[in-house]
């Protein structure tokens, strides 16, 4: 198993956070919260509406590395999440985890997620670390 750099999951994360961008503000369609009227396609979430949109995106991140063991960016950039001590599918238990621990991970714009990877021998964040996942090229 070849494991992912820091480089392939920087181009994964800004895909995913694409994706989370476009939960975000279809969200604030739903509740009317675009600023579309000033001409612009911004959206200005607040109260409920970001905490649903928040959410969702923290539900998109485990779903999809549950089942499939890949986000749309992991799919894109030939990626996947697995168990670190058989290379086996995650399921749920090991999803929530990494993805709990994606809080700390990502604080300060994912600089503390960054500075693990650099220095973790399988360029793992802490929230693969505690879960014991690591995150692989796919073939």
């Amino acid at each position: 198993m070849t494991t992912a750099g820091i480089r392939i999951r920087a181009l994964e994360g800004l895909v995913d956070l694409l994706v989370c961008l476009a939960i975000l503000y279809v969200v604030a369609v739903i509740t009317g919260n675009t600023n579309s009227d000033r001409g612009s396609i911004g959206f200005d979430l607040w109260g409920i509406p970001a905490v649903v949109g928040y959410a969702l995106c923290f539900i998109y991140f485990i779903v999809f590395e549950a089942i499939s063991g890949a986000t749309i960016g992991k799919l894109i950039t030939r990626l996947r999440v697995v168990r670190e001590r058989d290379g086996g599918p995650i399921g749920w238990g090991p999803a929530v985890i990494r993805n709990l621990f994606r809080f700390i991970d990502g604080f300060l714009f994912y600089l503390i997620g960054f500075v693990i990877i650099c220095f973790s021998s399988k360029h793992q964040r802490l929230g693969d670390i505690v879960a014991g996942t690591i995150v692989i090229r796919h073939r």
